[in-house]
């Protein structure tokens, strides 16, 4: 199965959080990290350890007899990234610091993280009910690496060493034939951190380069497809309650009529999560706006610059993207509109569905006036109505308009077609300014009274 699709998104979910704006290595935000889908070795967590050792996803499948499930758990492994400074090159001494400057460059202490993937096949004949399971072991072997650290003069100014140990960890596949009427199974898929620990009561810190970090899982089914766990259809609802996600939300991604391809993630996601286009490139930080984070990167000094580039060649990318990014791209950035519907008047085809700011499938509207029946009475723009506005659903500012009288200037729905009107206050003297900026205040039709001359 090619995930290309999918991992777009589960790449801005192993990365979430890897370094944080202003991306140095010295910021405060970026003292503390890996804080999303972290598991940690079983005899460490089971001692009291913050991290859970292990996490599971149930799912539910509407599948044949026979079918085949293609995975992949993805995971970062942490990589300890150590300046050493050059004491004595013939001697070969060198000491470790947090941070190497020489000759105009700048060299960092800093963990780096190392994509992990362990796919799997799995075949499940649950024909006439039942269930199966399967078990896959994986292991990465502890290294070291040592690179040398060249000054832009050509000097070795003293080196990196980079160092991993070892993981093992566990993957426990089941799948159970659910009775009754429908075909449904129920898929638990655990992931298991197994790597040997002898000391309980170090810090978390100590155990990150024992643990997965990010960890995900990407599902394919063939022979069947997946159940929303969050919009289920009616009938799979129990079953849907039934399923027990431990550091997981599942959620389907990919074709949105297939139902193929699942997502296990250790972040909230909906069903269908995309990257938005106008995105240039990852932030490692999805929660915050793209612009907001370009702008804030735009104000850093070149001392600051300097250091995020030197932290870790993911943040330099975010430096070097930001500096050379065009107008138009920032642009771009300051917003999109989706999901819009088609705006076209009743005059220029009357067989249409009504304009956008015309609630026409309302049972209380007048297609041919645009207009809404309060008490009796159409309300349509250019009506002068009282507010009443209803206590439970006002908030302070509209409880200081009880009373006042206001302009219609439209009847508008939402998304779930409930319908507002869009008002200006009468006595408002920057009433015409609002209406050239198109800001107007907004009341539910139970929130008026008509006035007799609407009559």
């Amino acid at each position: 199965m090619n995930f290309a699709r999918a991992r777009k998104v589960a790449d801005a979910v192993l990365y979430e959080g890897y370094v944080l704006y202003p991306y140095r290595a010295s910021a405060a935000k970026n003292q503390v990290r890996w804080q999303f889908g972290v598991v940690a070795p079983c005899a460490w967590s089971e001692a009291g350890g913050c991290e859970e050792w292990a996490i599971q996803t149930e799912c539910l499948l509407e599948a044949d007899d026979d079918f085949t499930l293609i995975g992949t758990v993805r995971f970062l492994q942490v990589q300890k990234r150590t300046v050493e400074e050059a004491l004595d090159l013939a001697a070969g001494k060198y000491q470790p610091v947090d941070a190497l400057e020489r000759d105009g460059g700048l060299w960092t202490t800093w963990d780096e993280g190392v994509e992990r993937e362990v796919d799997f096949f799995e075949r499940f004949p649950v024909t006439g009910g039942g269930g199966a399971e399967r078990f896959v072991r994986f292991a990465f072997s502890q290294t070291q690496e040592i690179e040398a650290i060249n000054t832009p003069t050509g000097a070795i100014a003293g080196r990196f060493v980079r160092t991993r140990s070892p993981v093992d960890g566990l993957l426990h596949i089941e799948v159970e034939r659910l009775q009754g009427p429908y075909p449904l199974v129920k898929v638990c898929l655990r992931v298991e951190n197994v790597t040997p620990w002898n000391e309980p009561g170090a810090a978390r810190d100590d155990i990150l380069g024992s643990s997965f970090v990010g960890t995900h899982t990407l599902l394919d089914v063939q022979g069947g497809k997946f159940i929303s766990l969050l919009d289920p259809p009616e009938w799979a609802r129990p079953a849907v309650e039934s399923c027990v996600n431990v550091k997981t939300w599942p959620v389907l991604i990919e074709d949105k009529d297939k139902h193929d391809v699942l997502l296990s993630s250790p972040i909230i996601l909906y069903d269908h999560p995309e990257i938005a286009p106008e995105s240039p490139g990852d932030m490692f930080d999805a929660t915050e706006i793209d612009e907001i984070l370009a702008l804030r990167t735009m104000t850093l000094t070149e001392e600051e610059k300097r250091e995020a580039r030197a932290t870790d060649a993911r943040a330099a990318a975010i430096i070097d993207r930001v500096d050379t990014m065009p107008p138009e791209l920032l642009d771009r950035l300051h917003g999109a509109i989706r999901y819009l519907r088609a705006a076209t008047s009743k005059e220029e085809d009357s067989t249409q569905a009504p304009p956008w700011w015309g609630p026409g499938a309302d049972a209380s509207v007048s297609p041919d006036t645009d207009s809404v029946a309060v008490g009796g009475v159409a309300i349509a723009r250019g009506s002068r109505v009282r507010l009443c506005p209803v206590p439970q659903r006002a908030d302070a500012q509209d409880m200081f308009l009880t009373g006042r009288t206001a302009i219609v200037a439209g009847v508008f729905f939402d998304v779930d077609d409930k319908t507002y009107l869009a008002v200006t206050l009468e006595d408002d003297p920057a009433a015409d300014l609002h209406q050239w900026h198109g800001r107007y205040f907004y009341f539910s039709p139970d929130e008026v009274e008509p006035l007799e001359e609407n009559s």
